[in-house]
């Protein structure tokens, strides 16, 4: 089993974002010494919470802070950007990198209406352009650009001896179908939403055609853990990834709450049945508990890798927590 990382840089409370992105370059650091594949950042617009809002300059900074493990997006919210400069930004990052760079892309519009339009520059972008986008964006890639196409003779620089493999984030079979016929990897969501994983799934693999890249398809899955010496622990250092979700969920406060923050809230009914769901796209306990269902997870999927995220409000626990991980997979 392969292990990799995706970090939303969160701001726990009492912190400021410059805290959260140094944390981000330590953990970067922690899990290549632990052994993790991957490492992938994401893009959030317009929130108090989340310091990521640049993958393209967060990856630059972690591969400088590191050494061997992959470094990528997780991912580029490609409706909002030029498919030319999203190639041109991730070229340069591998002529400094080479070999090291992975373009994870996303079909969000990365916040509300007025958010969107601010990073648009106030043109109305349709979704429905991502896979064309996607298309575009891999032409000038890795230099395919045929005659007759509208950008004949427009060239992605600087010139590279590899380009980025490209990745396509997805819950359902649209997102997967978006991923197949374009020939990219394919990330699924369990983290966000894991109810149509297995059709999702099956689409790209059944849709799937070869790329520039890429000759066959390739899956992994990202899904919030929480793991520490018992499920006791681990049950207690949730309550402020539980408590983090209802509030992104509601669009309120979005960085991350304290334990006992937490354990002074008085949950309604309502709030307490949509923890019970949201633990559905989680994995918490102890080591055991975490191996068995990190396993079922990848059978059921048939994958050989997962991307960790843990977003809990203290870091030397978070530390420990991957450092748990990765001794279950250990070859």
């Amino acid at each position: 089993m392969k292990l990799s990382v995706l970090d939303q840089s969160p701001i726990s409370k009492g912190q400021t974002a410059q805290d959260a992105l140094k944390q981000t370059i330590e953990l970067a650091q922690w899990t290549e010494q632990l052994g993790y594949h991957r490492y992938w950042v994401a893009e959030h617009h317009s929130t108090n919470g989340l310091a990521g809002s640049s993958p393209e300059l967060l990856i630059g900074q972690i591969a400088a802070a590191t050494e061997r493990i992959r470094v990528g997006s997780g991912g580029v919210l490609l409706p909002q950007y030029s498919p030319l400069k999203v190639a041109e930004n991730f070229r340069l990052l591998e002529s400094f990198y080479p070999g090291r760079i992975d373009l994870g892309l996303g079909r969000s519009p990365g916040g509300g209406k007025k958010t969107r339009l601010a990073l648009t520059d106030g043109i109305e972008k349709p979704l429905s352009s991502f896979s064309r986008q996607v298309k575009e964006l891999q032409r000038f890639l890795y230099d395919e650009v045929p005659k007759g196409d509208r950008y004949f003779g427009v060239y992605a620089r600087p010139e590279t001896a590899s380009s980025p493999p490209t990745w396509i984030l997805g819950l359902t079979e649209r997102g997967a179908k978006h991923a197949a016929v374009n020939g990219t990897g394919f990330t699924f969501g369990h983290f966000i939403n894991p109810t149509h994983a297995e059709e999702a799934i099956a689409t790209y693999r059944d849709r799937f055609k070869p790329s520039a890249v890429r000759s066959v398809p390739e899956v992994n899955a990202c899904v919030f853990v929480v793991c520490a010496e018992t499920d006791k622990e681990a049950e207690e250092l949730a309550l402020s990834q539980d408590m983090w979700l209802l509030q992104v969920e509601k669009g309120l406060e979005t960085r991350v709450p304290s334990v006992d923050e937490v354990k002074r809230h008085a949950f309604t009914d309502e709030e307490q049945r949509k923890i019970r769901q949201n633990r559905k796209r989680c994995v918490i306990g102890s080591e055991q508990t975490v191996k068995e269902q990190l396993e079922t997870i990848a059978m059921q999927y048939d994958i050989n890798e997962l991307l960790i995220i843990t977003n809990i409000y203290d870091f030397d626990k978070k530390k420990d927590s991957y450092a748990r991980v990765s001794r279950l997979f250990q070859q």
